[in-house]
């Protein structure tokens, strides 16, 4: 039976797909599937996704008749999957070798159905690696600072068939933790670095003033909160964001 399923979407990532799926195949850790939804109505890039394909079996693709995000991808990907526990990768993200073994063993040690990492954040054309370091976080925290990497996070199948992703840009992931975490109170960080964010041109998430939009829909419409309290926590979040990356910058 397979344990893991591992979940990419595919959009536009073409010089580091094949980067990403390696370290997937390179996992100590080898009872996993790994599921590649095609998300993009260009079928320019379906020839390498099927190369890539070839180089495993245990490689599952799916294609989608039409562009649906990232997060909608997520759910097909989550319905089809056949593993106890669902983890995340982004097609152009890096996991350490060990990241799935040292894990799912940080699980089983802390009995929980929820565990994120912590990770390194590489920029394009730059030799400096920065760090983001994982700790556990209540709702309260979360509502003021989110700071779970989505390709760090690895999920008990049924907790998040549950609370699948909603239909945002950016912060889709977002509204997914904050659901999970009303249920089961707290988000296990594990603080050793077993992934790297890359960042990429043309990831969403370097929309500032899209993420500003979503993060106030999260609040307004999915936490259900008034106008008031969505605009303080967006700026609350914001000035979060501003504060570590200004300390980053210091650090490095």
């Amino acid at each position: 039976m397979t344990n893991v399923s591992i979940i990419m979407p595919y959009f536009q990532k073409r010089k580091y797909v094949t980067s990403s799926v390696n370290s997937v195949l390179n996992q100590s850790y080898k009872n996993f599937e790994l599921i590649i939804i095609y998300d993009d109505n260009n079928k320019n890039d379906l020839n390498l996704i099927n190369e890539i394909k070839k180089k495993d079996k245990r490689i599952k693709l799916i294609i989608n008749k039409n562009n649906l995000g990232a997060g909608f991808s997520r759910n097909v990907a989550i319905k089809k999957s056949k593993g106890k526990f669902i983890a995340f990768i982004d097609s152009d993200d890096l996991w350490k070798k060990s990241k799935l073994k040292k894990q799912l063993n940080f699980m089983k040690k802390n009995k929980c159905n929820f565990s994120h990492t912590s990770y390194d954040i590489i920029k394009k054309n730059s030799s400096n690696i920065k760090k983001q370091f994982a700790k556990n976080a209540s709702y309260e925290e979360l509502l003021k600072s989110c700071d779970i990497g989505l390709s760090t996070v690895i999920v008990k199948k049924d907790l998040i068939k549950k609370n699948l992703f909603p239909n945002l840009k950016t912060k889709e992931d977002f509204v997914v933790w904050l659901k999970i975490v009303k249920q089961i109170k707290i988000l296990k960080g594990f603080k050793e670095i077993l992934s790297s964010w890359q960042n990429t041109d043309n990831s969403l998430s370097k929309s500032t003033i899209q993420k500003i939009l979503d993060a106030y829909r999260v609040y307004k419409f999915y936490e259900k909160f008034s106008t008031l309290k969505s605009i303080y926590l967006v700026i609350i979040l914001s000035v979060s964001y501003l504060n570590k990356r200004y300390f980053r910058l210091a650090l490095y």
